[in-house]
């Protein structure tokens, strides 16, 4: 499992949710939806499972629980600034909209 969370995204997070530093933050990946297809990325603060995967960033622990691992696996969450966007980029996807992991 790999996972990068860019110190713009974390930021990001701490000021939106907010987030207070050693507070653990869970990603999870929500399927499908009305006219939407494909998944995204929630966020839950809550506490990671002993199997979790964890990566720590600007003092916030990120957290992978087992269950979805096979889709955060590769990702790298940026924020860009300038559009006021997060972005989810997976190199090992084809097509996110309706995930096809490459092999």
């Amino acid at each position: 499992m790999k996972l990068t969370i860019t110190k713009r995204a974390a930021n990001f997070y701490i000021n939106e949710i907010p987030l207070q530093k050693d507070d653990a933050l869970r990603l999870f990946v929500r399927v499908g939806g009305v006219g939407s297809g494909g998944f995204s990325v929630g966020v839950q603060k809550d506490v990671p499972q002993p199997t979790s995967y964890t990566i720590v960033q600007e003092g916030i622990l990120f957290f992978v629980n087992e269950d979805d691992f096979w889709y955060i696996d590769g990702m790298t969450i940026d924020y860009n600034e300038d559009i006021n966007l997060m972005t989810f980029d997976n190199p090992n996807w084809t097509n996110i909209d309706h995930p096809d992991k490459k092999e």
